[in-house]
């Protein structure tokens, strides 16, 4: 599957973006042009969580004063490489 691009994350773990799931970003509301927020979310985050219902997902957050919201990025991780599954802006810590 062809991916917009590969990154390794704070703990040097790497993670794609798929054709197919940044056509799904597109479509939240001022997602099109994140790519390089996206990037730096990743590599330096304000924190990173975990979904209660899975352990192999994790959320990646980081602030932009900007917008006074945070970009939320959610990663699946599959024999340890992630893929990102979803980003949008977010007033808070989930």
């Amino acid at each position: 599957m062809p991916h917009i691009f590969q990154i390794k994350d704070k703990s040097g773990r790497k993670i794609h973006l798929s054709k197919e799931r940044w056509s799904h970003i597109q479509k939240h509301p001022d997602m099109s042009d994140k790519i390089e927020q996206i990037k730096e979310t990743l590599t330096n985050p304000a924190t990173i969580t975990e979904f209660d219902y899975d352990p192999d997902v994790k959320f990646y957050f980081r602030y932009y004063k900007e917008r006074k919201e945070y970009l939320f990025i959610s990663v699946k991780y599959l024999n340890g490489e992630g893929f990102i599954i979803t980003s949008f802006h977010t007033d808070k810590i989930k």
